[in-house]
């Protein structure tokens, strides 16, 4: 259940990535207000996970599905560029989450 937990941390950090830039610098309310409870959501999942995976492989796989999935969605909604050497840094990250989980 805990890589079930992290997985889902992993998720909702890369939501909270997503919902920074629409509190247009903490000024809006109610973008702010969610911001910081997907940010909360996260944390409390991945403390869940560390119930049992290592604290140094839950926060490795943490950040490497936020950072893959903000990517991704930055890819996706921002026009932001795909280049190889983007795509080859992805494909490590993503390849050392599979060896965390694997080891």
């Amino acid at each position: 259940m805990s890589w079930v937990y992290l997985v889902l941390a992993g998720l909702v950090e890369v939501a909270w990535s997503q919902s920074i830039r629409p509190t247009q610098n903490f000024t809006r309310p109610l973008p702010t207000l969610l911001c910081f409870l997907l940010a909360a959501g996260a944390v409390w999942l991945l403390s869940k996970a560390m119930d049992t995976v290592p604290v140094g492989t839950a926060y490795a796989v943490f950040t490497g599905i936020g950072a893959v999935g903000a990517v991704t969605l930055g890819v996706l909604w921002n026009d932001d560029p795909v280049t190889p050497g983007r795509i080859a840094a992805l494909g490590l990250i993503v390849t050392g989450i599979v060896l965390a989980k694997l080891a």
